[in-house]
């Protein structure tokens, strides 16, 4: 079953009677010697934090965060920055992530499979029961038990998915209809490409797979810092160039608000968090 190169990575294996995968064949684990998958948990985990957004789109949510928005910045007028413009923008970063906190909440991470109910994991339990006994009687009436529970489970869970299925096609329809372009198209690459695991798997300068996000980092950071500081750079005298500044007006309200509304909207945010 095993190559005979890679017969030296296999430490252990074993098979478990009792694990459940609705075959009449038994799992079998192996223990390797070179981890290469990531914990899928671990790969969602990062230290920013996402706003859900789109409730933004009901009017109800939006006028509430229009209002916790105003009064916490009425309340920001009072205060006094010393003309520390960091200070300042400290403040009102944490209080604007502070409001979108409150009224819009955060972002869920999306489910591999949604319409996996209670239900469902009933109907498996229940198959699961079936072939321990299966297992711990092999007598006529347990294997016929088993098929039942089989095939009682199967006709569920695919009946579930189904209905599913067809309610997603109508959700399309629906933003198709009215226009709504990135959900229309969200939903159909969902479709096309189906589940995909989030690999974020480098190598280091020992040529070891690293696998959490924070070492990941850590190696990005150095390799660029190696890569764009130019050694030596001492050497190099640079020469002051001196530029006539024109005396520019300070931008009036209506300019602040003309410029706030050519940001494109679902942009990354960048170090502050917040999303355009």
């Amino acid at each position: 079953m095993i190559d005979r190169r890679r017969q030296s990575g296999i430490l252990d294996a074993r098979s478990f009677r009792g694990a459940d995968c609705d075959s009449d064949h038994y799992l079998v684990v192996a223990k390797l010697r070179e981890r290469l998958a990531e914990n899928k948990e671990a790969a969602q985990n990062f230290e920013g934090e996402r706003f859900n957004l789109r409730k933004l789109n009901e009017l109800e949510v939006k006028e509430k965060y229009q209002i916790e928005f105003t009064i916490t910045f009425a309340a920001l007028e009072n205060l006094e920055f010393d003309e520390d413009v960091n200070r300042a923008w400290e403040i009102i970063k944490e209080n604007i992530k502070t409001s979108a906190k409150e009224s819009l909440g955060l972002h869920d991470w999306k489910q591999h499979k949604p319409w996996f109910d209670e239900e469902c994991l009933d109907f498996s339990d229940q198959r699961k029961q079936a072939k321990m006994q299966r297992i711990q009687d092999p007598s006529r009436s347990n294997v016929d038990n088993l098929n039942n529970a089989r095939r009682d489970a199967g006709r569920y869970l695919r009946n579930k998915k189904k209905a599913y299925l067809i309610a997603k096609i109508k959700e399309l329809e629906t933003n198709s209809k009215i226009n709504n372009i990135r959900d229309l198209y969200r939903g159909i690459n969902d479709f096309k490409k189906g589940y995909q695991t989030r690999n974020i798997i480098v190598k280091d300068e020992k040529e070891d797979l690293v696998a959490d996000s924070h070492s990941s980092m850590t190696r990005w950071r150095n390799y660029f810092y190696q890569l764009l500081n130019v050694h030596g750079a001492k050497d190099v005298r640079q020469k002051e160039i001196h530029k006539a500044r024109p005396l520019v007006p300070e931008p009036s309200e209506f300019e602040f608000e003309f410029a706030i509304e050519k940001l494109k909207s679902h942009k990354s945010p960048g170090i502050d968090q917040i999303p355009a």
